[in-house]
């Protein structure tokens, strides 16, 4: 494993473990980094996941020595982007996932962050979307995520360029959440998943993360509209809610009864569906 997993209180912290090797990554180990969603989503204990690098690095991208010798290239019936598998199970999530950007994060190291909820980053980390110096192209799904972060004009000079770019400037264009000293950023990061869901209702922030993130490209508010219609009878009927009103009218703190493992509504599965029913 190139990674370790803890669980703490409600908060899983993924802490990717090649410091030497600037915690690159192979196709094999991307790979094994998606699971690991697999892993945090089944578990009810995890409230939010972070995801943080060893060392002087969070990720520096592909293990391009690994690719030079063929270790990295797909296999010949392969026909999908290695990084974009693990974006794409990242977005699926259904706990809010933090990245604590310790170091430079180039190529996939930054790409990789981009359907996580918040990025947190250390004053001295660094940025980079490289792949225009590589001879390569946008991946991980970047050309659709990246845009809709910072707007298209942004977006095209960090692809065009390919140069590597300061925390402040991520911060200032609006990629990053909020900076921290390098000594102070994990912990800046646990406290926000406690901040985010220690209060809430576990299905209800999976099914809000759900569906923020697929109304980002509706082309109408009836599609936001007729999802909430379809789901909010569930949610209302639930357990949870009963225990949350319950709780607010007598002035304590609920406890919530739903689980996120089988609590979902089999609908919140296929929130993209809604557009097609305009």
């Amino acid at each position: 494993m190139t990674f370790d997993l803890s669980i703490d209180d409600g908060i899983a912290v993924v802490t990717l473990r090649r410091p030497e090797q600037l915690n690159t990554l192979t196709r094999a180990t991307t790979l094994e980094l998606a699971a690991v969603f697999d892993e945090t989503d089944r578990d009810d204990t995890v409230r939010a996941v972070v995801v943080t690098g060893r060392g002087r690095a969070f990720c520096a991208g592909a293990d391009l020595a690994a690719m030079a010798s063929g270790g990295g290239v797909a296999e010949a019936n392969e026909t999908r982007d290695f990084g974009g598998i693990l974006t794409m199970r990242i977005f699926e999530s259904v706990k809010p996932v933090i990245a604590a950007v310790n170091g430079v994060a180039a190529g996939m190291g930054a790409t990789m962050q981009l359907p996580m909820d918040f990025r947190l980053a250390s004053t001295d980390a660094r940025f980079g979307f490289v792949f225009a110096r590589r001879g390569l192209m946008p991946e991980s799904a970047s050309s659709w995520f990246l845009p809709r972060l910072v707007g298209p004009s942004k977006a095209l000079e960090w692809l065009y360029s390919g140069r590597v770019f300061s925390a402040q400037e991520a911060l200032d264009a609006g990629l990053v959440h909020s900076l921290y000293e390098p000594s102070e950023l994990l912990d800046a990061a646990v406290a926000l998943g406690h901040a985010l869901t220690d209060r809430s209702a576990p299905v209800s922030v999976a099914l809000t993360r759900r569906m923020v993130w697929r109304m980002m490209t509706a082309d109408h508010p009836m599609v936001a509209h007729l999802m909430e219609s379809s789901l909010l009878p569930d949610r209302a009927l639930s357990a949870d809610t009963a225990e949350g009103m319950e709780a607010f009218l007598t002035k304590r703190e609920p406890v919530w009864r739903d689980k996120v493992s089988d609590g979902l509504p089999p609908i919140a599965r296929n929130l993209g569906s809604f557009a097609s029913t305009l």
